[in-house]
């Protein structure tokens, strides 16, 4: 599942910038870049086990349009490493912790990947005045499973407890234990009427290794996220035959793109 997609982002190497700064946000020590001048502040959220490079293909650009953050949570990336298990609410309140220590006033287009998405739509139900914008680009969803199960129930169970093993086999992250937990996430209208853009790949594999990465499977989540983000009133879809998970880095331009067309759509 996205979780096997997840795990790449863990060995990825971190390029240091001159640009990184570091604030205190619970006596941890946070790494964030901030860059740009604009009437819009854009706010990056990585996925899964990844730190601010999670964005290196795309920030530069973004940074010549508006302004953006990005930063690495408690645990990835350079900011300090973690003790606990942590979960999305959690995070959600550290990231609005991240702004606060920023002096950050004016509400945010929040665009996160993967299992940012998760954290994402928490901050967005729980601190509504703080985000004007919100985009998930290929992002990890609580019905994921569901999409398996769909297809062939029996099989799905036998490949989802295998993957779960396979996730503890290779050091799960904390970001996993509140994945697997499946709790229902805040939609709209927890999630208020704003501008939403959702890019999802469907782009098919061609020896699908589980379900989920079937030509059905992808059919299905371009699906399940066409659906989500269809209720919002303001919300679009993207969906992408050209890259898998990571969108940001096989396409960039248009990542960049969406982001400013997103941009057009915000109010401030």
């Amino acid at each position: 599942m996205i979780t096997r997609l997840m795990i790449i982002i863990a060995s990825l190497t971190f390029n240091a910038s001159a640009d990184i700064s570091y604030v205190k946000v619970k006596d941890f020590d946070v790494e964030y870049e901030i860059k740009g001048k604009g009437k819009h502040l854009v706010f990056l959220e990585a996925g899964g086990a990844a730190g601010l490079s999670d964005w290196d293909p795309i920030f530069e650009k973004i940074a010549q349009k508006t302004k953006v953050i990005r930063y690495s949570r408690i645990g990835n990336g350079g900011s300090s490493p973690l003790i606990k298990n942590y979960s999305s609410e959690q995070y959600a309140q550290e990231a609005a912790l991240v702004l606060e220590a920023l002096n950050i006033k004016q509400p945010i287009i929040y665009v996160a990947h993967s299992y940012g998405a998760y954290i994402a739509r928490r901050f967005s139900a729980t601190y509504p005045d703080k985000v004007s914008a919100l985009m998930l680009i290929e992002p990890a969803s609580e019905h994921d499973v569901d999409i398996m199960r769909k297809i062939d129930l029996a099989l799905a169970e036998k490949q989802i407890a295998q993957v779960k093993l396979d996730d503890l086999a290779n050091g799960m992250s904390n970001q996993y234990l509140d994945f697997w937990s499946k709790r229902p996430l805040p939609d709209y209208p927890q999630i208020p009427n704003i501008p939403v853009t959702v890019i999802a790949s469907i782009k098919k594999f061609e020896n699908p290794s589980l379900l989920f990465f079937t030509d059905e499977g992808r059919k299905l989540w371009g699906q399940l996220h066409t659906d989500w983000v269809n209720k919002f009133p303001q919300g679009k879809i993207v969906l992408t035959d050209k890259s898998y998970h990571y969108p940001q880095n096989d396409e960039p331009d248009m990542v960049v793109s969406e982001i400013l067309e997103l941009l057009s759509r915000t109010k401030y």
